[in-house]
């Protein structure tokens, strides 16, 4: 073990010399790599990190929800939108119909919302989103508080002229968030008083803007704004070890009670799962990432023949070498696992490179653009076993024409 560790090692230092006497040779062999692991380590990252973030997104509107509305959301450019639009809109008291009919639910929550302006004093912000929802609401997308607290049962119960408002609203209306604790604003002329602030939360692609809304009360907000006219909706959460699927065929069954349609009649009603979302990003993202393979592994290939050129060089220009060893003992694993390691040496290097470019690259977008972007551990190992397996399969075939010279031929070799 030991006397391998020592061949190991001293063809370590041999070929560390051998590439830094030649640093041309070294840096083209190199740049064919690097831009492969470039290709494929970034579109990974990047992609990676942006299907986390929108799977965190889709993970706020509520685990194992589905969203009762007359509007079914996949959308498309075929979307039937004159099938849904003369469907009755969800009702507030279906909500207590649900929760009486379904044995599958832990939670439903009902919810309208419209756009408004919202005064303060002489300030006032046009066009913000402000929700009416349920008391369960919370416990199916909870909000995390930045100051003060959430709408209590109590004053859902009493529909009380209360609401809490989004990080962004409560810096352009107030300038310090904190400020806004117990300040009364006009919704449409009726007075609400603050009683939290949403922590940041950042702009989403998908779901809630929560920096620049305002959350009121179900019964309090009716009270402001047409109810038939705010894209009412229910949403529904399953228990804990109830699948998506499974809840969903248990609500069409009970929302097909409720609104008393005949077998023959369709349902007016549409059931969108949050876990479909999850499952279209995962799918949009795996043919992404393909893209970034196909790019990258083309690049990976010719590099690799770039490294096996430069190893088929390397041997000819050490055969009296090569020979000199194998007449003074050194057997063939020993001459083939030197040019392995040299060949591997440069792959790695040219990996590292390629990661560095990576890292800049997400310095960039973090920075710059303000989209976070990490390099996984996983990331990091796949990057490093494909340097090493390519440089492996590059340097084989000059490595193993390397051990199989002949010592007196070798030597006598110019």
């Amino acid at each position: 073990m030991r006397k391998t560790l020592n061949i190991l090692a001293s063809s370590f230092r041999l070929t560390m010399q051998e590439l830094m006497v030649n640093k041309l040779r070294t840096a083209l062999s190199l740049i064919g790599i690097s831009f492969g692991i470039f290709c494929i380590i970034g579109v990974l990252a990047t992609v990676n990190s942006l299907e986390a973030n929108i799977q965190n997104q889709i993970k706020s509107l509520g685990t194992n929800t589905i969203y009762i509305d007359k509007w079914d959301y996949k959308g498309g450019p075929d979307y039937p939108w004159w099938k849904y639009v003369n469907r009755p809109v969800p009702k507030f008291e279906e909500v207590n119909l649900i929760k009486q009919r379904s044995r599958l639910t832990s939670n439903v929550a009902f919810e309208i919302d419209t756009r408004l302006t919202v005064e303060y004093e002489n300030n006032a912000l046009e066009g913000v989103t402000v929700f009416g929802v349920s008391e369960e609401e919370d416990d199916i997308q909870p909000v995390k508080m930045a100051y003060g607290r959430f709408i209590s049962g109590a004053e859902f119960a009493s529909g009380s002229p209360v609401a809490i408002i989004g990080y962004t609203n409560a810096e352009n209306l107030f300038f310090s968030p904190e400020l806004a604790i117990g300040k009364e604003i006009k919704i449409k002329g009726i007075k609400a008083t603050i009683i939290g602030v949403i922590k940041k939360m950042g702009t989403p692609m998908i779901g809630w803007d929560y920096d620049q809304c305002f959350i009121t009360s179900y019964r309090f907000a009716k009270e402001i704004f047409n109810e038939e006219n705010s894209r009412p909706k229910i949403m529904v959460k399953g228990k804990g070890n109830v699948s998506s699927s499974a809840l969903a065929d248990e609500l069409e069954g009970v929302m097909r009670s409720i609104r008393k349609l005949s077998p023959k009649q369709e349902d007016n009603f549409s059931l969108n799962q949050i876990s479909s979302f999850s499952d279209n990003v995962s799918s949009l993202f795996g043919s992404i990432n393909l893209g970034g393979w196909a790019i990258g592994i083309l690049s990976l290939i010719v590099g690799a023949f770039g490294i096996a050129n430069i190893m088929f060089v390397t041997v000819k220009e050490r055969t009296p070498i090569i020979g000199l060893k194998k007449a003074i003992g050194a057997k063939k694993r020993s001459i083939l696992s030197e040019f392995l390691l040299e060949s591997a040496t440069i792959c790695v290097m040219g990996g590292l490179m390629g990661l560095l470019l990576v890292y800049i690259l997400t310095l960039v977008l973090t920075n710059v653009f303000n989209f976070p972007v990490f390099i996984s551990a996983g990331i990091l190992t796949l990057a490093i076993s494909i340097c090493v397996i390519i440089g492996i399969l590059a340097g084989m075939i000059p490595a193993y024409s390397a051990s199989r010279l002949d010592a007196v031929v070798a030597i006598r070799s110019k």
